[in-house]
């Protein structure tokens, strides 16, 4: 069949497929990439090149089409894309797990693989659930979290984001009834801490476990607290008896500043979701990791299996491009890589703050956020993206955030156009 042609792409994606958060058939017609290089995306109706302020819904921290990815991908195309994982191992999955557990918090042991990020939390879900029913408490069985937060979409994480006013408040009174502590300030503030202790001390006999996006929320908000209160989550959930998860999935592989996020408080949690930039963008995969205290007491209980098994767990494909992924990020001076960047996020919006609307700049690691005093319509979601697209850069919006995550190899002066057209999109929204 001859090639189609942008319109008619773009009339068979309207009449078939469904694009994320939105009706069927889709209110914005998406622009269509042809291919993408470095932090470029190539546009199909020939009108040039984007740089990629998203950096592929915060994965790609590379970039695309990397020559040591491709390799990676390449080579183990040679040997083998899948196999299953159920009384199989291969190379490419036991090297990602160690290189996991050797960067990682101090304590996380083991890892088991899952296809993405919220299936990750799933799994640490019901690690944490099977854990004390196998010490013969089945009572512990509710998660605590910060309102303000997300955590994916299927059941169980969808029963930790934020209810009221988040993207899954639809569900409220159909998803599992979790604990839900007030938003996390942006700096530590005592009377917090203690909001917390007396939460988890309160609940601590029916609950399972505490689960937050340590530092830095995301999709939820975008917001950003203190590191200190992870270290008052860690020491209540030890006092009470409550399993500690942090979910890494945005923050993780140095986002924040810090290889993850615990890091900056110098904690080690009980369990620790990551994915995103785990595959540099290329393959879906993620993992949740545990410590041995959470591993051995399910493995000792009346039913001593973790009962989750993926078709496509631990795939060879992205294992070995996860590996290459790691290893070039770990090879590299990541972290001047990461401060460079967010010294060009905060010279380049800190003239956003005096935009009418705008009630708040934020930058954190390779992070920038404007927030403004109201959410964005679909016509006002069109302008901000249009302006920013007549920048010559992708960003996406929603709700009230303007916001950034570019890839960890933007140039200087590809950071400050994304800024520009951060600042351009808030102007316009």
């Amino acid at each position: 069949m001859p090639e189609p042609t942008v319109p008619e792409l773009l009339e068979l994606d309207r009449r078939h497929v469904w694009h994320p958060y939105g009706p069927m058939p889709g209110r914005q017609e998406p622009l269509v990439v042809e291919s993408a290089s470095g932090v470029r995306l190539r546009m199909a109706d020939g009108s040039g090149e984007l740089v990629d302020g998203m950096s592929s819904w915060w994965s790609a921290i590379h970039g695309y089409n990397h020559p040591v990815l491709n390799e990676a991908a390449r080579e183990q195309l040679t040997r083998m894309s899948h196999v299953m994982f159920g009384g199989l191992t291969h190379e490419p999955a036991v090297r990602l797990a160690k290189l996991l557990v050797d960067m990682s918090p101090d304590g996380l042991e083991h890892v088991f693989l899952a296809d993405s990020g919220s299936v990750s939390v799933e799994v640490a879900a019901k690690m944490c659930l099977q854990y004390w029913r196998s010490l013969g408490r089945p009572a512990k069985q509710r998660l605590l979290t910060w309102r303000g937060g997300y955590h994916g979409d299927t059941w169980q994480p969808m029963s930790v984001c934020d209810p009221e006013g988040g993207m899954h408040d639809l569900w409220t009174g159909v998803l599992p009834r979790q604990v839900f502590a007030d938003p996390p300030p942006t700096e530590y503030e005592e009377s917090y801490a203690e909001h917390l202790r007396e939460l988890i001390g309160r609940h601590a006999d029916e609950l399972a476990a505490v689960i937050v996006e340590p530092v830095v929320q995301g999709a939820g908000g975008m917001r950003f607290h203190s590191s200190a209160y992870l270290r008052v989550l860690r020491e209540a959930c030890d006092a009470h008896g409550v399993l500690l998860v942090f979910d890494e999935i945005a923050t993780g592989f140095g986002r924040t500043g810090a290889l993850f996020a615990a890091e900056h408080a110098a904690v080690t949690p009980d369990v620790m979701c990551v994915g995103k930039a785990l595959t540099g963008g290329y393959l879906t995969m993620a993992a949740t990791l545990c410590t041995s205290r959470v591993a051995d007491g399910i493995s000792r209980g009346e039913v001593p299996v973790l009962a989750h098994g993926p078709t496509f767990m631990g795939n060879p494909l992205a294992a070995a491009v996860a590996c290459a992924s790691i290893e070039l990020l770990l090879g590299q001076d990541w972290l001047a890589e990461v401060n460079r960047i967010e010294a060009g996020l905060r010279e380049g919006l800190a003239t956003a703050a005096d935009l009418p609307g705008v009630t708040d700049v934020r930058v954190l690691g390779a992070i920038g956020v404007v927030q403004l005093d109201r959410a964005l319509d679909d016509a006002a979601m069109k302008a901000a993206t249009d302006a920013a697209v007549r920048e010559g850069v992708w960003l996406r919006p929603f709700r009230d955030l303007i916001y950034t995550m570019p890839p960890y190899v933007s140039a200087d002066a590809d950071v400050a156009r994304i800024a520009r057209a951060v600042c351009a999109a808030a102007r316009e929204g």
